[in-house]
């Protein structure tokens, strides 16, 4: 089974590197890094991970996994990242956003019609891309998997390799990652958190919201475009 996972620049690391985690163990599973060239790529933060082909080199896919971060935005507006998304997802059995990644499946066309789930500071962009934005944690529409925040991605990884395989091989995986989150507080969702808190998380990422939700007005005025 091959599983290309996108891999662009300022892509939020553990986005990509939980899914993998959880992915790569999987029974006959090939996975791929596709960047856009074989130079490292640097994460949001700072770490530098290595493609493993480029999109030129990439095989077709039975799992497109695009991750999410800063980078999406920019992803969204790249005519060769769109493009290689929405051939890919076309192809593809299953596909999988984590967080704001959808958000890239969204400009690909890959979520017309469909329900998608998305990081709660832009879950409501995907209908821009003629979405139905659902606020749960993983969200199944089809064979499409689209999970909420940054940590969701280990959560609905499991998901998919139940779907994939079977119950039995998602629930060894998860014993052996030894997968039984227990945080310290209460409040990983706006639902759950103090108001203060929700509020400083909007204030901290408003620079970010407004580069995001111009990326998507423009990114939804060329599928419009396209279509």
């Amino acid at each position: 089974m091959q599983v290309n996972f996108l891999l662009f620049p300022a892509v939020t690391l553990l986005d990509l590197t939980g899914p993998y985690e959880v992915l790569a163990r999987a029974p006959g599973v090939h996975v791929d890094l596709v960047a856009a060239s074989m130079a490292p790529v640097r994460s949001d933060r700072g770490l530098t991970l290595l493609p493993t082909v480029t999109m030129a080199q990439a095989r077709s896919c039975d799992l497109l996994v695009v991750p999410g971060g800063p980078g999406a935005d920019d992803a969204l507006l790249d005519p060769q990242w769109v493009e290689f998304t929405a051939r890919q997802g076309a192809q593809a059995r299953y596909i999988f956003g984590i967080c704001t990644g959808s958000l890239l499946l969204g400009a690909a066309g890959l979520l017309r019609g469909r329900r998608a789930a998305s990081h709660w500071l832009a879950r409501e962009l995907l209908a821009e891309f003629g979405a139905t934005p659902d606020d749960s944690r993983l969200c199944v529409d089809g064979n499409v998997f689209t999970s909420g925040g940054v940590t969701s991605g280990i959560d609905m990884a499991i998901q998919v390799i139940a779907s994939l395989f079977d119950e039995d091989t998602a629930r060894q995986i998860q014993l052996q990652i030894e997968y039984d989150p227990a945080p310290p507080f209460s409040g990983g969702t706006p639902g759950t958190s103090p108001a203060h808190i929700v509020q400083r998380c909007r204030e901290a990422a408003g620079a970010r919201l407004a580069i995001r939700a111009e990326a998507v007005a423009q990114a939804a005025r060329a599928l419009r475009e396209r279509s």
